[in-house]
């Protein structure tokens, strides 16, 4: 797909809709010589509600524009996060997001062969990775740590570690996954920047950063798979709703 556009026109399909783009020259210098390489990725928390549409459009658009696009579930993130996902149920919540992804995938016609799926555990507990992480948490500071984590992860009276080290692994993943951009919600513009930052600290490129606008939870805050109360579960019954 995308054989018959123009540079400019996989351009402007990879951003419609989006909320902001980090590095848009760079991403149609790219464009001009081969498909663009994006990954999303999902921290296996709670159960995915109905927001998850709007970064499932988003896919399409990408597929469409003939990009090579990963999806990550992030089931080490989620356990980071202040153990949303407790250790002991880890592989249950990322098989079930593994389906109910593929399942809102396949429900707006995104071919599953044309994406690549994989866990977070797959590639972050390797030696090379793991070394990284070290190397990383030598020129991060505290400070950066937690702002880039401020809308994503779990603010609590007293911080666990674990929260730190959260933005720092997101930002590797880029590396690691061999990926020119990632996409995300504007809620993780902090971690994207945080990665600008600190990457090229380790000699590695800097990405591009797509994101998309939030949809607004019931609560008014966005719409979070970890807060019950804010948000339409995929699950929910006609009565609920």
């Amino acid at each position: 797909m995308g054989d018959g556009l123009t540079p400019e026109g996989k351009a402007q399909l990879i951003t419609r809709n989006l909320q902001e783009v980090l590095g848009e020259d760079k991403m149609k210098e790219i464009l001009k010589e081969r498909p663009l390489r994006i990954y999303w990725g999902t921290a296996t928390t709670g159960k995915p509600h109905v927001a998850y549409f709007v970064p499932m459009s988003k896919i399409a658009d990408f597929l469409k524009a003939g990009c090579e696009v990963t999806i990550l579930f992030a089931d080490l993130h989620a356990y980071l996060d202040n153990m949303k996902a407790p250790w002991d149920l880890l592989e249950l919540r990322t098989r079930y997001y593994e389906q109910v992804i593929q399942a809102m995938l396949q429900s707006i016609g995104v071919p599953l062969e044309r994406l690549r799926f994989i866990r977070g555990t797959e590639f972050q507990l390797s030696k090379e990775y793991t070394l990284d992480v070290y190397r990383l948490s030598s020129v991060v500071t505290q400070h950066d740590a937690k702002k880039a984590g401020a809308e994503v992860v779990k603010q609590v009276e007293h911080p666990l570690l674990s929260g730190l080290l959260y933005p720092g692994l997101q930002a590797l993943d880029e590396e690691y996954l061999k990926v020119d951009a990632q996409f995300g919600g504007v809620d993780q513009r902090k971690i994207f920047t945080f990665a600008e930052k600190y990457l090229p600290a380790l000699g590695y490129a800097k990405r591009i950063h797509l994101m998309n606008p939030m949809v607004p939870g019931l609560t008014g805050a966005k719409m979070s798979s970890s807060e019950e109360e804010s948000k339409i579960d995929l699950l929910d019954s006609p009565a609920d709703v």
